[in-house]
């Protein structure tokens, strides 16, 4: 094959690229490089000699009819397909790699030919083309490439051709699972192999999840292209093929959360480690007679106080839980319980930042139990106003766990002198609050459970059993504990993790407030609180700094707080100096973020769920705006407000008006709740 394409003369038969791959043709007519060809395919065209393949002939006869040309054109397409299929391109690489970087065509024939003929180097040539992951054809040459870009490339087309049928068989299953959610029916869905299906339920979940990788997002753009553009789309597509059950809830997906207590089997050496710590630690307790008040499921107790009265005020002792005893900060089941952030409390269950084993169990402030605990001592005067707080690490003995529901009793019948006295306390600290600017925002507050699961979860909502004289005295406590210790740390140089709101209020802002048409106002004043290094005042609070350290049972906000108080006492220096601290902080504000969503929003999608059920019922609501064409109503029953259009109204409109109203569409799942019809009170 020495012979210049320019020599190409009619008659010869021809190889060019057409469609990314060699199509056979018959010189007709050579004129100044240009051919005009008949193409197996029976087309004549016009043809550049460039165009023509390295390799050509054998030449023919040029005066062959036009059957004949086509009878030689078969003849050679199928003589070279036979060589073709015998050949093994990659034994060839395998001699030819390592040796040279590129060589024609006739270098590699010499080495399975002694003398190549045209059809014998025709197929060589179409076989090395189809190589692609193993040569690369820049004319006259084939490049031949190194074993790792083959490697690579090799990976790379095992993957197209992986994504390619997992393209193909998604488009056919989504396709098929919304047509059958639309109708309501079963999905008639298409045999996959299980490669596949994994690689397509996995789809799914990254995209729940929020997830997905550029890889997965061009699948996901490929697969559901027909398919409507939604929010949840993938999740309604998971649950049609039964991959998700009904109600998952998709928000914990989106966080990064594992529900339950499955995830601390994985530290189970930690933990035997924690128990025999917490045992070689264990010391004496005090004998202050501790007391807590917590809800009547309550696992996870954290907090118990003790009040006493002195010659000029009060005495305040709290006592804290002290999980980190024995813990290692970055270890792996210290980025576990960081990842975590908080433990959640949800309509269907509850799940716990730290493993049970610890968190509602060795370090929970159960009665009769001896625990390592941080106790904050208050000296308060005749108002209530701190005049010194000391912390002090120790062991605690909680002489009672008594619940919200029976302080409230005894409280009423002036049973218990400890716990009136803890209640005068109470008050005087709130009525200082509020004289300090606290905006102090009281609502009923409903009890949504949800029995069973899947379709068969049923929702109940009942209102929380009133208990203000028991709840005012456990807020306050915190309150004045978490106040308390924010100052104190900022007296003795110790970077704390400060909620911060410093913001100027009205004075019209101060109080307590229950009705729904004044809280609205209220709250629309007040900016989120911040998480901040340094202490500043906490408007709607009325104190002038807050940090967060009353929960490290359940907040990992509240647990490095206290890590930092208990080394700062135990070893005179905190563990965390404030750049350390203020580096901590950059990655746990998303993650408090990411699960607060969870708390935020699930309990909503119940709610929502509830009425749905009952669309039609009336239900009452309250005007606590009535400005623009959609004024805001409250639904004190379930603490939730809808906008309603004015035109179900009426124009004569008043804070406090009173409706009965129903709806149409709601959709817990994207939050969208319609009024139907309101009827005037």
């Amino acid at each position: 094959m020495s012979k210049s394409l320019t020599h190409i003369r009619p008659g010869a038969v021809v190889e060019f690229m057409h469609g990314d791959q060699p199509q056979l043709a018959w010189v007709l007519e050579e004129q100044s490089g240009k051919l005009r060809i008949w193409t197996i395919n029976k087309r004549e065209m016009k043809l550049p000699a460039a165009r023509v393949l390295p390799w050509y002939g054998p030449g023919h006869d040029p005066g062959c009819s036009r059957q004949e040309i086509q009878d030689r054109l078969n003849a050679h397409q199928e003589r070279r397909g036979e060589i073709q299929a015998g050949l093994n391109v990659m034994e060839l690489w395998d001699l030819a790699q390592g040796e040279l970087d590129k060589a024609k065509l006739e270098w590699f024939a010499d080495l399975l030919w002694e003398d190549a003929g045209p059809d014998q180097l025709a197929a060589l040539g179409r076989a090395m083309l189809s190589a692609k992951t193993h040569f690369k054809f820049r004319p006259p040459y084939f490049e031949i490439y190194p074993e790792e870009t083959v490697e690579l490339r090799l990976k790379t087309q095992a993957e197209e051709k992986e994504r390619e049928a997992v393209v193909r068989a998604g488009s056919d299953l989504f396709k098929a699972l919304w047509e059958a959610r639309m109708h309501g029916c079963d999905a008639k869905t298409p045999r996959m192999d299980d490669d596949v299906t994994e690689r397509l339920k996995q789809l799914l979940l990254d995209q729940i999840a929020k997830q997905a990788d550029d890889k997965s997002e061009k699948i996901w753009t490929a697969v559901r292209k027909g398919l409507p553009d939604i929010p949840h789309l993938a999740l309604l597509l998971a649950q049609k093929w039964g991959v998700l059950p009904p109600h998952h809830n998709y928000l914990l997906d989106e966080a990064g959360y594992e529900w339950g207590n499955d995830w601390s089997k994985r530290h189970q050496k930690a933990l035997s480690e924690q128990f025999g710590c917490f045992e070689s630690l264990r010391t004496e307790p005090e004998d202050t007679p501790f007391v807590s008040i917590d809800g009547s499921t309550t696992r996870d107790i954290d907090d118990a106080f003790h009040v006493s009265r002195t010659e000029d005020g009060y005495r305040l002792q709290l006592a804290l839980a002290r999980p980190m005893l024995c813990w290692d900060f970055g270890s792996e089941l210290d980025k576990d319980v960081f990842e975590r952030a908080s433990s959640l409390y949800l309509p269907e269950g509850s799940t716990h930042m730290m493993p049970e084993e610890l968190g509602t169990g060795l370090f929970s402030l159960f009665e009769g139990q001896d625990r390592p605990a941080m106790i904050a001592d208050f000296d308060l005067d005749p108002d209530g106003a701190i005049r010194s707080a000391t912390p002090r690490l120790g062991w605690v003995r909680i002489q009672k766990n008594d619940t919200y529901e029976n302080a409230e009793r005894v409280l009423s019948e002036n049973g218990d002198e400890h716990l009136a006295l803890a209640h005068e306390l109470a008050s005087l600290l709130i009525k200082g609050r509020i004289a300090n600017g606290a905006c102090i925002i009281r609502k009923p507050e409903p009890i949504v459970t949800v029995e069973g699961e899947g379709h068969d979860a049923a929702v109940c909502v009942t209102m929380k059993e009133a208990c203000p004289e028991a709840e005012l005295i456990v807020s306050e406590f915190m309150i004045l504990a978490n106040c308390g210790l924010a100052l104190w740390g900022q007296e003795n140089n110790v970077p704390l993790l400060h909620r911060t709101q410093d913001i100027a209020l009205p004075a019209e802002a101060a109080g307590i407030f229950t009705d729904p048409t004044e809280i609205l106002p209220r709250v629309r004043l007040l900016l989120p609180a911040q998480t901040e290094l340094q202490p500043k005042r906490h408007a709607a609070l009325g104190v002038p700094a807050y940090t967060s350290i009353t929960s490290p049972l359940r907040r990992y906000l509240d647990f490095v707080n206290m890590a930092q108080v208990c080394s700062m006492l135990e070893k005179g220096e905190p563990r965390l100096d404030t750049d350390r601290l203020e580096s901590l902080l950059t990655h746990l504000s998303p993650r408090m973020s990411a699960v607060s969503q969870v708390q935020r929003f699930r309990p909503r999608y119940w709610k929502l769920h509830y009425l749905s059920r009952e669309r039609k019922k009336l239900r009452e609501a309250i005007v606590v705006d009535e400005n623009g064409p959609l004024p805001n109503l409250a639904m004190p029953e379930l603490q939730i407000n809808v906008r309603v259009p004015r035109k179900l109204l009426g124009d004569k409109l008043y804070p406090g008006q009173r409706f009965q109203i129903n709806f149409g569409r709601i959709d817990p799942l994207t939050n969208e709740i319609k009024v139907a019809e309101a009827l005037e009170d």
